[in-house]
């Protein structure tokens, strides 16, 4: 039987005997009703993965005692910052997710012009929960032991801005012949992604000028939860992890 990866926000420590934070611990006990003896491998973000033991389990409450840390190798190289135009229904669970599984660093959420999803106040706050959890429930099930940001919803200029520091800035439209395999390798890529009405022209236009290359994916218009998966895959490919591994 395969071992539960669980994400947890309680500190963990070789030796230690450590309660889980309460949405670990219900989904442990309620969810997967485990009870003690049973193993469990533990992360909270820091790289490392541990294998824990169960030595209390409720449905409210898990104790466990946690062994030796292993580095997680799932990381890749590249850091990818994605800035990911918002979209109705599960279209951007969707695009976190899968952005998660290829390797992703950081997302921003953005707001574009032809934006049709406008979050302000508790209902902002509410979906950044939502998509952190998506990403937690990502990691843990593609193994990784780092789980990307969610940053707060940026305007486009917000976003040129905190993407300035990436050595390789992409704004991925379908208007363009340049491809990625043309680039040179860089240690961080940032991609912006338009909404399904794609960016507009004003938008592309200031992108560029702060320094984004455009590029295009190939002849077909992409929608906009599949287009990071596509760009994010290709970025691992040429210059990350997914070549090493092939």
């Amino acid at each position: 039987m395969r071992i539960p990866r669980i994400y947890t926000d309680a500190p963990l420590g070789q030796g230690a005997t450590t309660e889980l934070d309460e949405n670990a611990a219900q989904h442990v006990g309620r969810v997967l009703r485990m009870q003690p003896g049973q193993e469990l491998l533990l992360f909270n973000g820091d790289g490392k993965d541990y294998p824990a033991t169960i030595t209390e389990s409720g449905k409210k409450r898990v104790e466990v005692a946690v062994g030796t840390p292993a580095d997680n190798p799932t990381e890749s190289g590249l850091q990818i910052v994605l800035g990911q135009t918002l979209s109705k229904g599960d279209r951007m669970d969707y695009a976190v997710q899968k952005a998660v599984e290829m390797g992703v660093t950081q997302i921003v959420p953005l707001t574009t012009e032809r934006c049709d999803v406008r979050l302000k106040g508790d209902r902002e706050e509410k979906r950044l929960r939502h998509w952190q959890s998506v990403a937690v429930s990502a990691a843990e099930q593609c193994g990784r032991a780092r789980v990307p940001d969610i940053h707060p919803v940026m305007t486009v200029d917000q976003w040129l801005e905190f993407s300035r520091e990436c050595d390789l800035r992409l704004v991925l439209h379908h208007r363009t012949e340049q491809s990625l395999q043309s680039m040179t390798p860089p240690s961080q890529v940032a991609l912006m992604i338009g909404p399904e009405g794609g960016l507009s022209a004003e938008e592309i236009t200031r992108a560029e000028a702060a320094g984004f290359l455009p590029v295009a994916l190939g002849p077909r218009v992409l929608r906009t939860e599949t287009a990071p998966v596509a760009a994010i895959a290709l970025c691992q490919w040429l210059w990350g992890d997914f070549g090493d591994s092939a």
